[in-house]
C-alpha cells in the first residue's frame, strides 16, 4: 500500500506560526455563524479547517481560485501584489480547543477544499443566515457609514417597523439580535391575538 504524502505540512512549532497565503495555499476566512453552517453543509467534502480562538474558521485552498469571491462574512486571504497576508497556523497536534486549533485536522485525505463546493456551502450558508442580500450599498443603523456587506439587524425602537429592514455592518452586526422575517399579516395577527409580534 502506497502512502500518500502532503505537499505541505506546517513546519514544527509549539505555537502558531503566521504563514503567508499565496505560497502554498490561499484561505478563505469565515465568520462563525457562516462557517458554521458551511462546514456542516459540505460534511465529508471539507478539507482541513483552522478555527482561531475567536471564533472564525479559515479553509485552505488552491492558490487563486477564490479571488473574485464576495460574500458577507467571507475573507479571502490571497498574495497580494504590494502586500503580505498571513494566517495564523497552528501545529498539527491542536485539534481541540479553545485555542487556534485545526477544527478538520490536516491530513493526506483533508488538506485543500474544491473553491467551487466551498463557494456553494458559503453562499447557501450566507442566504440562510443573512437572507437575501439587498441591491446596492446600505447605510449600517449604528454608525451610518454605507457597507457592502449590509446585514439584517432587528434593532429595538417605538416606531412600527413593518416591512422595513435594517442593516448594520459587519463590525456592528454582532451587537443586535438577528432579524426574524415578519410579514404585515403576522403582525397583525399577532396583536389580534394579544401576544407580541416579533
Amino acid at each position: 500500500m502506497k502512502t500518500r504524502t502532503l505537499p505541505w505540512t506546517p513546519p514544527p512549532a509549539v505555537d502558531v506560526e503566521p504563514l503567508p497565503a499565496g505560497k502554498w495555499w490561499d484561505a478563505v476566512r469565515a465568520a462563525p455563524t457562516v462557517g458554521e453552517r458551511a462546514l456542516e453543509l459540505l460534511g465529508d467534502e471539507t478539507g482541513a479547517v483552522i478555527q482561531d480562538k475567536h471564533g472564525p474558521l479559515y479553509w485552505l485552498v488552491a492558490m487563486g481560485s477564490a479571488k473574485s469571491w464576495h460574500l458577507r462574512q467571507v475573507r479571502v486571504l490571497a498574495k497580494l501584489e504590494h502586500e503580505s497576508t498571513y494566517l495564523g497556523v497552528p501545529p498539527v497536534s491542536w485539534t481541540e480547543g479553545p485555542r487556534t486549533h485545526w477544527r478538520v485536522p490536516l491530513s493526506a485525505n483533508r488538506y485543500l477544499t474544491d473553491a467551487g463546493r466551498l463557494w456553494g456551502a458559503l453562499a447557501e450558508a450566507d442566504r440562510a443566515e443573512y437572507g437575501r442580500a439587498p441591491e446596492g450599498r446600505q447605510l449600517c443603523y449604528r454608525c451610518k457609514l454605507p457597507t457592502d456587506e449590509p446585514i439584517p439587524v432587528e434593532v429595538e425602537d417605538g416606531r412600527s417597523a413593518v416591512g422595513k429592514v435594517t442593516y448594520a455592518c459587519p463590525p456592528h452586526a454582532p451587537l443586535y439580535s438577528k432579524r426574524r422575517p415578519r410579514s404585515l399579516t403576522s403582525a397583525a395577527a399577532a396583536e389580534r391575538e394579544g401576544r407580541r409580534s416579533r
